[in-house]
């Protein structure tokens, strides 16, 4: 089968294709074709051999999030048959041989039946910014319906998934974007007002949408950026979940104690059996509400590895980035 490697920590070009022998499922594992695999920033950091969580042995094939169709499942394997169309999220799972690859052996208990709503390309598109989405919203904000949110990089894959969660909920919801191109697709997916990436020259066009108040919920993706103009504009008793971070700054701490409010983070490795099992019921009940539909992005080939992952890094656009390995 056709798979990308790395046989050295670096950058994207250290990513490699090449043709790898296929491996047969255990007893609680299933072997799934691949359709679409889903690109991560995190596995950028497990490419360069700086990702905590993960320091993968070498050769690797990286990937935690995929869609396809079950070729082969394991002796005790019961909930899963041959021929089911499934997701695979393979964060932190017992076993997953990568999904940058035609075919991934995972544990039977990450892999999930997928909505016959989506495609197997969106359903590559869900995976860990959903997961990250929900346990963002309803476990570390613990958004209410009166609350006002705003979402850094709303039209991003973790984003823009919040975005339809918040609004599913009944929250006012104001997400930001670079590109004119990615504030249309904010407003698309249902969100109250599209700003330009926050700053001291657009402050003022917040406070009037919040009455001058300020967001009760913020959504930071690049923490080193924004926290402290976050923790200037927060409203009293606000929450701000760092959902993303690339390096540190110097931060005031007076600001919050002005509002009182709270700074926290996510990290959804940490997520219990109970709060994982709440996700998963919670996101599959929003898309069979018609509540939640992934925003797929750029399209790449497993021949494309390097350019994908530059792409990722450089110019992560709106949506989530996939490998496309066949057409359902």
């Amino acid at each position: 089968m056709k798979a990308i490697i790395i046989n050295e920590f670096g950058g994207p070009e250290v990513l490699e294709t090449v043709d790898l022998a296929e491996e047969s499922p255990s007893v609680n594992e299933v072997k799934i074709k691949l359709y679409a695999a889903g690109l991560n920033p995190n596995e950028s950091y497990t490419i360069a051999g700086t990702y905590g969580p993960v320091k993968p042995d070498l050769p690797y094939v990286p990937g935690f999030d995929g869609a396809g169709v079950i070729e082969e499942v394991g002796p005790e394997v019961d909930a899963l048959e041959v021929g089911d169309r499934v997701f695979f999220y393979g964060y932190l799972a017992d076993k997953n041989t990568g999904t940058y690859a035609e075919k991934v052996i995972a544990s039977a208990d990450r892999v999930f039946p997928l909505p016959k709503k989506l495609s197997l390309i969106e359903g590559a598109a869900l995976g860990i910014p959903a997961f990250t989405a929900y346990r963002v919203l309803f476990h570390r904000a613990k958004i209410k319906a009166e609350d006002t949110i705003l979402i850094h990089g709303a039209s991003g894959a973790v984003g823009n998934f919040a975005l339809q969660m918040a609004k599913a909920v009944g929250a006012k919801v104001i997400g930001t974007s670079s590109s004119e191109a990615g504030r249309e697709e904010i407003l698309k997916a249902g969100a109250d007002h599209a700003l330009n990436h926050l700053s001291e020259d657009n402050q003022e066009e917040l406070m009037d949408i919040t009455d001058g108040k300020g967001p009760d919920v913020i959504l930071e993706m690049l923490a080193n950026k924004n926290l402290e103009f976050d923790s200037k504009i927060i409203n009293k008793f606000g929450r701000i979940v760092v959902v993303g971070n690339r390096g540190s700054l110097e931060f005031n701490p007076s600001n919050l104690m002005k509002n009182e409010a709270n700074i926290t983070s996510v990290n959804v490795g940490y997520m219990t059996a109970e709060d994982f099992d709440a996700a998963m019921l919670g996101i599959l009940d929003l898309i069979e509400k018609d509540k939640l539909q992934p925003l797929v992005g750029e399209k790449f080939t497993l021949d494309q590895a390097t350019e994908a992952h530059r792409h990722l890094i450089d110019e992560p656009g709106n949506g989530r980035t996939v490998f496309v390995m066949s057409e359902e």
